[in-house]
């Protein structure tokens, strides 16, 4: 799926009201959260490519701090992988002083070995965002594509392309890092409009 520059004017006119659909709410939602200019670092955990993307919430939209991919070749280890992932997201942490992080929540994997992998690289990420005191909380993956794309099911270059016009970057971020960067973008939707439910903090 992907978005043409026609169907990013319509989602940009809907979030001025026009619709009573559930889709991106960015220009209007983001205001209350602004003015504090909060930092979000986003996690998209894998052992082999872990996408990460920090953003600092301000007027008139988000803007990218940092993003991209804690890469490990399938050579390594697992232990390796897993000090890798802690280390750099240490350096990033260090660099750019979120203070709160999203990070993918988890799904059904059909394969208990691959599900079992997630949890290390996961396990691995959680740890060194919680020994900097950062706020945890996890976000559904189609929640995600649902706020930024507007469709739950949404492809990964639609959610690449979306990311970059909201961003405001040249290109489209790598894979990794664009779901990282979407995942930030919609902690910082989710918490900056009223609502029922809060995000689930972990």
């Amino acid at each position: 799926m992907s978005v043409t520059p026609r169907q990013f004017e319509q989602i940009k006119a809907r979030l001025s009201g026009a619709g009573r659909a559930v889709h991106p709410v960015f220009e209007s939602s983001l205001r209350p959260v602004a003015a504090g200019r909060q930092i979000i670092i986003g996690i998209d955990p894998s052992l082999r490519g872990t996408g990460f993307g920090v953003i600092r919430v301000a007027k008139p939209h988000p803007v990218a701090l940092a993003h991209g991919t804690i890469s490990c070749p399938q050579g390594w280890e697992h232990s390796r992988c897993l000090l890798k992932i802690a280390q750099t997201l240490r350096e990033i942490l260090a660099q750019h002083h979120p203070s709160v992080c999203a990070i993918e929540g988890l799904f059904y994997a059909q394969n208990l070995q691959t599900a079992l992998t997630l949890g290390e690289a996961r396990g691995a990420a959680l740890a060194a965002l919680a020994e900097a005191g950062l706020d945890i909380y996890e976000i559904a993956p189609r929640k995600v594509k649902q706020a930024i794309v507007g469709y739950g099911a949404a492809q990964k270059q639609a959610v690449a392309k979306m990311v970059q016009r909201l961003l405001n970057l040249s290109a489209p971020p790598a894979p990794d890092a664009a779901d990282a960067l979407a995942i930030a973008l919609a902690h910082a939707q989710d918490t900056s409009r009223y609502g029922l439910t809060a995000p689930k903090r972990i």
